[in-house]
């Protein structure tokens, strides 16, 4: 058998956490960038806490307005600001609960940026230097922001999209673009299991591309979510594949 960690992006207004955190290992949070406050991240943390699941923060660009999937232009100073506010505001709530911050995870357009700006991945890690040693930073592989963060002596753990495609070069496929999700349970086994099994990421142009992978993200706000997992816990056993707990 082969043990695999699902994480989920949660918190972020849907209020489908009671269904999914049976189901998953890890979560993240939203903790006030895009989405999220203090009630949320206390309710969800709570849940969390409960189905046994580690918890990640998931700060974002300050821009709860476009959820945090716009890039936008901030001084250096002042994205480092938001970056740690956010990250200071949920861990003083897992704090208050006696749990302990298991990683840090960027959301949106902030993910997508960091993985290809050298500079800003420098940026994002510099705000969360203080956290260097004691948790784990989820970052895509064979991204500029993986290669800093090894260097600069990070904790990370590499990423996929079971329910995303990926364009060859091993980003992601806009939004924009109608087939830049998979919302068929089915799509999405198949897709995982090809990551999971053969170490590569079957792109939209029907190339096979090599890629790592720690963890394996479905996003918690897309419509077919709860059914997704449902199906992954009920049939990727029949894979030899358990989702870990």
């Amino acid at each position: 058998m082969i043990n695999i960690d699902i994480n989920c992006d949660i918190g972020e207004g849907v209020d489908n956490e009671a269904e999914l955190l049976p189901l998953i290992t890890s979560c993240n949070i939203a903790c006030g960038g895009h989405a999220g406050d203090a009630d949320t991240m206390m309710k969800v943390a709570l849940l969390a806490k409960e189905h046994k699941v580690l918890i990640g923060a998931h700060p974002s660009y300050p821009d709860r307005a476009n959820f945090g999937r716009t890039s936008i232009k901030m001084a250096k100073d002042e994205l480092k600001k938001s970056i740690l506010v956010q990250i200071e505001d949920l861990n003083a709530v897992l704090i208050t609960l006696g749990i302990s911050l298991n990683h840090i995870k960027p959301h949106g357009a902030l993910y997508n940026d960091v993985a290809k700006d050298r500079e800003l991945a420098l940026v994002f890690l510099d705000s969360i230097s203080k956290y260097k040693k004691e948790v784990f930073l989820f970052v895509p592989y064979d991204s500029k922001i993986a290669e800093e963060a090894l260097r600069l002596g990070f904790r990370i753990k590499y990423e996929a999209f079971a329910d995303r495609n990926y364009n060859e070069d091993l980003s992601l496929v806009s939004r924009k673009d109608p087939k830049a999700l998979i919302q068929e349970p089915k799509k999405v086994m198949d897709h995982l299991l090809h990551m999971v099994t053969k170490g590569a990421v079957l792109t939209l142009s029907g190339k096979a591309v090599k890629t790592q992978a720690d963890t394996y993200c479905i996003h918690g706000d897309s419509p077919s979510t709860l059914q997704i997992i449902v199906y992954l816990s009920k049939h990727l056993p029949e894979n030899q594949i358990l989702i870990k707990k």
